[in-house]
């Protein structure tokens, strides 16, 4: 275990008090505890009580042989041992996860109060059989190699097996400069802090494939940044975020090391990532290469299909932030839609309009693309050609899925001939009448059939009666009633309440965000906390939602705002 080597070294980061002192993460000696990264038998009160482990992930590869922290190209590693930086100023708690806390991390919800749980979030200590460490990938970015990237402002603070079994790496974002920082300061403010925080969250309760948030914290350090890159440097707040995956392991993992010739490192990663997380792949199978590719294929046409299905758009969508276990992770100047627009691009730094919402499901096949040139040199040619007929199958894939949604969405029962027109015939209307997405579809599943085939659309239904003002609507309706009416087995009363556990009334818009962080700025979490606790019952009416305004019409400013990739 060649890393052992530079644990003098972490300790002189400042962190023996941490690790040997009596008030510190460390328990008292005579304490009892958890062997590092093992779960207690019941949620701990207390961090003393609880333990991480980071060598399932340092022993298995080398690390950086260079341990001091400075910006360079790395080669020959995986991961190079870096400890978080922690602010200068005092830090708040801005927002739990209790979701997290209690299911994920066996954590009592007390725990939170503690000092020891703030200093843990924030970087200012570290927990019990944790080596911190700062990933070494690479990646396309808006089509184009970028070379090394890696953890720049972020620190994988070790893994976690909890309770169920469940293997999650936990890494703190916002944590400080790495040997990947590049020109940046390794730091994460609290406008986007904000967003990572509540969107991971809220896309878990849509059921869609995500890293999760457990915390979110705020300092008064100063951090200067131009938001749009038009030199406003604006003094901002320093924040932190926990974040949770079972893997940060991405496309651009395994892109570094092709480009570098590092093909034993390769054939290492891969079959570790294989073991641990892809269970259904034996690793005696020759062709275990060829699974893997093709449940990543797979699984990223499942995951942007979803995306599509709640009219989300991530912004950046480049190899580097696209998972190997195809779950959505990195959110940064992401958007859910308003009105439905195929040309929705979130992000103003993309300018070329290259991940606009329209062309995940293109994106995603030329990041499969990347990966499968990744893969290569472990083909031989038989699997080369088989992988290539693969990845010519994702469109396929794609657009199984896509169909299988939307006609979940409305509320369609079986197969017929027909359901794909429907669909597009209903989306090209609502581009057209620029009506809202989400309501769009929520109305539909609280709508009555009668009131529809009448026509008579109540006040409350806005987004319908904005759809409603479509030359060809009426003709819509009545091919959408009439496909109804051939659901087997179905009632109206059913339909509506099937359609209402798939369809949300509640999505992190831009402007509800936006809200929260103007508040967050001048330290009111009322929003935040909001939020947080409206977006875990996205299908549900909450009367405070309700009160503040999420299921209206978005408000005038919306249309103006933006964000970017200043984070």
């Amino acid at each position: 275990m060649r890393w052992r080597r530079w644990l003098p070294a972490c300790l002189a980061w400042g962190c023996v008090a941490a690790l040997c002192g009596s008030r510190g993460l460390c328990p008292a000696p005579n304490a009892s505890r958890p062997e590092p990264g093992q779960c207690p038998r019941r949620r701990a009160a207390e961090l003393c009580a609880w333990a991480l482990s980071s060598d399932s992930l340092l022993d298995p590869f080398p690390v950086d042989v260079i341990q001091e922290n400075y910006v360079r190209n790395v080669r020959n590693c995986i991961f190079s041992i870096v400890y978080p930086t922690p602010f200068k100023s005092r830090v708040r708690l801005v927002a739990v996860s209790k979701d997290v806390l209690e299911n994920i991390l066996d954590l009592d919800i007390s725990v939170k109060g503690s000092s020891d749980f703030l200093e843990f979030v924030s970087g200012a200590k570290v927990i019990f059989g944790s080596v911190p460490l700062a990933h070494r990938y690479g990646g396309h970015q808006f089509g184009s190699w970028a070379g090394q990237l890696g953890d720049g402002r972020a620190h994988l603070i070790g893994v976690y097996t909890n309770r169920h079994g469940e293997r999650w790496e936990l890494q703190l974002k916002g944590s400080g400069k790495t040997p990947y920082s590049r020109n940046g300061d390794g730091r994460a403010v609290l406008r986007s802090s904000v967003r990572e925080f509540l969107c991971s969250e809220a896309m878990h309760y849509l059921g869609i494939p995500t890293s999760r948030a457990a915390s979110l914290i705020v300092s008064d350090d100063d951090v200067w940044r131009d938001q749009f890159y038009n030199g406003n440097i604006k003094k901002e707040r320093g924040a932190i975020v926990l974040r949770l995956a079972r893997s940060w392991f991405r496309i651009g993992s395994l892109e570094i090391l092709t480009h570098s010739g590092e093909l034993d490192l390769l054939r290492r990663l891969l079959d570790f990532i294989i073991q641990e997380h892809f269970p259904s792949i034996a690793m005696n199978d020759s062709n275990r290469y060829l699974e893997f590719f093709s449940t990543v294929v797979s699984e990223t046409a499942n995951l942007i299909a979803m995306w599509m299905s709640v009219g989300f758009a991530h912004g950046v969508c480049n190899t580097d932030n696209f998972s190997l276990l195809s779950i959505t992770i990195d959110y940064g100047p992401f958007g859910f839609m308003d009105s439905y627009d195929p040309n929705f691009v979130p992000n103003t730094s993309d300018d070329e309009r290259k991940y606009k919402i329209g062309n995940q499901a293109s994106v995603g096949l030329f990041n499969l693309s990347k990966l499968l040139q990744a893969l290569k040199p472990l083909l031989d040619p038989r699997q080369k050609q088989l992988a290539s007929q693969i990845l010519e199958g994702y469109g396929e894939h794609y657009y199984s899925r896509f169909t299988e949604l939307f006609k979940t969405k409305l509320g369609l029962l079986g197969e017929n001939e027909n359901d794909n027109f429907l669909i597009a015939f209903l989306l090209k209307i609502m581009e057209d009448t620029k009506a809202d997405f989400t309501m769009t579809f929520r109305e539909l599943s609280e709508i009555t059939a009668d009131q529809l085939k009448e026509l008579s659309i109540p006040e409350e239904f806005w987004a319908l009666q904005d759809l409603g003002k479509h030359k060809l609507f009426s003709e819509w309706v009545t091919m959408y009633l009439l496909r109804l009416n051939s659901n087997k087995g179905d009632s109206d009363t059913k339909r509506r309440t099937r359609m209402t556990t798939v369809n949300p009334r509640y999505i992190l818009r831009n402007w509800m965000a936006e809200s929260a962080v103007q508040k967050a700025n001048l330290n009111d979490f009322s929003e935040v906390q909001l939020l947080e606790q409206v977006l875990q019952h996205p299908f549900q009416r909450q009367e405070a939602a309700e009160r503040a305004g999420y299921s209206l019409h978005p408000p005038a400013w919306a249309k103006h705002l933006k964000v970017s990739c200043s984070s």
